[in-house]
């Protein structure tokens, strides 16, 4: 039996809850809705309402700021993350399989390491 507090997408949390739950102001949440990334469901009074996926998407968004990353490209990766995940889970569903290079948890290298040193000779 499955109920609304089962599913991730249920707008369950008003604005002041969902920034304690995921330590973030209110502002920070509202500079979502015009980056891009989510857009609160709005009560009948027309207050915000969060889900738990949109929390977390939140969430993800405020780690790649504090590695450093600007609002807009933090939320394009977080967009992009969020897409992958998503089909990766219906490929599955369709009975796919994916190889360990497949997973999105697993994060790959894209470029080398440019903080370690290398010295090369003078030619």
């Amino acid at each position: 039996m499955s109920t609304t507090f089962d599913d991730a997408d249920f707008p369950a949390y008003t604005m002041g809850r969902a920034a304690d739950m995921i330590g973030v102001t209110p502002a920070f949440l509202r500079s979502l809705g015009p980056a891009g990334l989510i857009e609160p469901e709005r009560s009948h009074g027309g207050h915000r309402r969060y889900s738990r996926h949109q929390l977390q998407l939140a969430q993800r968004v405020r780690q790649l700021l504090d590695e450093g990353y600007l609002l807009t490209a933090a939320c394009r990766i977080v967009t992009l993350e969020d897409r992958l995940a998503a089909a990766h889970r219906r490929i599955l569903e369709l009975g796919g399989a994916l190889t360990p290079g497949d997973d999105a948890d697993i994060p790959t290298q894209t470029h080398p390491d440019i903080a370690k040193t290398q010295y090369y000779r003078a030619g």
